[in-house]
């Protein structure tokens, strides 16, 4: 808190305390207190001692100003207070009958300053203090930072040229991308030469991408790259609980960048001011409709709106509304993908020149090890490798630690303090083993990475799997191969213990989800190249909300028939491998349970009968002490776990188990 902040504080809590204390002195009466003129204050003085009403004593402030103020306590408690005359005569009377009656009196006189004082305190301070409190309330609400009379202001920070120190160098991965930002740049640097030839720069530029590939980051690259003011806003901050408040604030974001263009307006996660219109439960009225409308004209209306250039990014281009996508306005659509080995390897390269690392560490393997990552989720992985080399007390980061984050990322943290019932950890190991075996002996595009009973996250065991190259398609041979080795694990339970676990729960789902996706979507069945079932979804009340059906019951039967035989015919097969192969599945499960880890090395070793437990032990020792990587070749972006599984094929993004 600043310094203006505590006197503010200060002011208001001292404030509240003299209120306080004046309202205390005004209401709080101990007494009933009776005001009375002197003639009928002489009356209680004649009164006997014995009535209630009768004085017990007297106290008389004395000012020649004012006359005697005197205050007589009765003998019921209360008070009656008088003025009497300034007179020297009057003051001898009253004191002799007092006297009389053995009444004893008190004398006070008050300060020369206590009058205008005790003026100033209880009629001008109290109006000062609320004058001042309306004041300061009037100021905050009118300042930069009030928010009550600021409502229809723009939201939106503006970040100067000297600010933006983010270039095209710091963007990596993403080159056909930054080649397509560059007109744009150029058009920045220099719009009369544009215009004098009568070109059009794109007013909008919509950046479409999965979370984390840099869509952000490189609207401020482009910033940085022309030297233009920076406008950032985002979508959420157009949309209040008042009505209007959402135009109010997109006409004055275009009026401040209009005057400091040529610039840039960022707008990030656009689809919650851009939703298509029509489907709200406001009909038109609806306050992001109207904030949506005003967005529209700004961009594209009569007004020209020259070296002004949009630029939003967003996950869900499929529920913006068309209006928002028609040339003239995001004109130009820019797809920023996950990157691939060629780009994960820039990447990597930019984040490590932000830490200390050992110079031998093998970059491009890293790159290949980490299929389906992001950008920021390389970047978490620099900068978990980074907190492990800290915290076990190294100078550097090693390839060992890129590895370790990269476990503890795609399949989370050991949980070796878990204690479980050895019999968990036997069914566990029987589990992983059938999935590993059943992916190598089916060669599928995976090779099998790690397999370990060490608890993970939420997982009992793990079976990591690497693919052996950047996967953008997939054929029919490869999702049946895929639930093949998912069942794997149910197919290791049936056969060894004639019985089935909860373990298997997600395989079973995850295979389920995949081999209806083949029925419904991919057209990879008898029932042929059919779509069944249309997601129906609500731009505002939620994504995939309900499906429609398209189709009749008897095609519903058919379709569960179907996606039965797919899971079924897999899961024999699955079944069938494990037992043609089973003094290699008695072997790699036992060798499972004494060391606990196997890597991609060690498991081929088993399957070739070149290695048994001690032999394994041997070589995991061996690789600790070189400082060699435990399964160097990295951790896949698939896994398959005992309760946690990431068999969506078309969905390349690392899934923490």
């Amino acid at each position: 808190m600043g310094k203006e902040s505590w006197l503010k504080a200060a002011l208001v809590w001292a404030a509240i305390i003299v209120l306080f204390a004046l309202s205390f002195k005004f209401l709080y009466k101990p007494h009933e207190d009776i005001q009375k003129t002197y003639p009928q204050f002489q009356s209680y003085v004649e009164k006997p001692l014995g009535d209630q009403q009768s004085i017990v004593s007297v106290t008389v402030r004395s000012d020649n100003l004012r006359g005697d103020e005197i205050v007589a306590k009765l003998k019921d408690n209360s008070t009656v207070t008088t003025y009497g005359p300034a007179d020297d005569g009057v003051r001898s009377q009253l004191r002799k009958e007092l006297e009389a009656k053995k009444i004893p009196i008190n004398y006070e006189k008050p300060d020369d300053g206590s009058v205008w004082w005790v003026s100033l305190i209880t009629m001008w301070l109290p109006a000062i203090l609320i004058v001042g409190l309306m004041l300061m309330f009037l100021r905050n609400m009118q300042g930069a930072g009030g928010k009550a009379m600021s409502f229809g202001k723009s939201r939106a920070k503006l970040q100067s040229e000297g600010a933006n120190k983010v270039t095209f160098k710091d963007v990596a991965g993403i080159e056909e991308v930054k080649q397509e930002c560059s007109e744009i740049v150029a058009f920045l640097k220099d719009h009369k030469k544009f215009q004098e030839i009568g070109a059009r720069i794109p007013k909008g530029v919509l950046m479409m991408g999965a979370p984390g590939t840099g869509k952000t980051l490189l609207a401020r690259a482009i910033a940085g790259e022309a030297g233009v003011p920076f406008f950032t806003i985002s979508g959420s901050d157009f949309v209040e609980m008042f009505v209007g408040v959402g135009a109010s604030r997109v006409r004055d974001l275009f009026e401040n960048a209009k005057k400091n263009s040529p610039c840039i307006i960022f707008i990030d996660e656009i689809d919650a001011v851009g939703r298509h219109r029509g489907a709200g439960v406001g009909g038109g009225h609806d306050e992001r409709e109207q904030t949506l409308n005003q967005l529209l004209v700004e961009m594209d209306g009569f007004e020209a709106n020259d070296a002004v250039i949009v630029i939003a990014a967003t996950n869900r281009p499929d529920v913006l509304d068309p209006a928002l996508l028609r040339p003239g306005r995001f004109d130009r659509r820019v797809m920023v993908g996950l990157p691939d080995v060629r780009g994960r390897k820039e990447i990597l390269g930019v984040h490590m020149k932000k830490i200390k690392h050992a110079e031998d560490i093998n970059v491009e393997r890293i790159a290949l090890g980490t299929p389906g990552f992001s950008g920021a989720d390389l970047e978490n992985l620099c900068n978990e490798a980074a907190l492990m080399a800290a915290r076990n007390g190294m100078k550097r980061v090693i390839e060992k630690d890129f590895e370790s984050a990269k476990d503890k990322i795609l399949m989370g943290p050991e949980r070796r303090s878990a204690v479980l019932p050895k019999e968990t950890i036997r069914v566990t190991a029987y589990h992983e083993a059938g999935h590993a075996l059943v992916s190598h002996f089916l060669k599928s595009r995976d090779n099998v990475h790690k397999i370990t009973v060490i608890p993970r996250g939420q997982a009992l065991g793990v079976t990591a799997y690497l693919p052996k190259e950047d996967v953008y398609g997939y054929s029919k041979e490869d999702l049946l191969t895929t639930i093949a080795y998912a069942m794997g694990g149910r197919a290791a339970e049936e056969i060894k213990f004639s019985q089935f676990t909860t373990g298997a729960s997600n395989d079973i789902q995850k295979a389920t989800d995949l081999a209806r996706r083949m029925v419904c979507q991919f057209g990879m069945s008898r029932l042929g190249p059919i779509n069944f079932g249309q997601k129906s979804e609500n731009p505002f009340l939620g994504r995939d909300w309900g499906e429609s059906r398209n189709y009749s019951e008897t095609l519903a039967h058919e379709i569960d028939m179907e996606v039965s035989k797919i899971i079924n015919t897999q899961y024999e097969l699955a079944k069938q491998i494990l037992v043609e192969h089973m003094d290699v599945f008695e072997k790699v499960s036992s060798i499972l349970l004494e060391v606990e880890t196997l890597d991609s090395e060690e498991f081929l070793e088993i399957i070739n009968n070149n290695a048994n437990s001690e032999k394994i032990k041997e070589i995991q020792i061996k690789k600790t002490l070189s400082g060699n990587v435990e399964g160097a070749d990295g951790a896949g972006s698939k896994l398959d776990t005992a309760n946690e599984n990431n068999l969506n094929p078309l969905n390349t993004t690392p899934t923490p188990a």
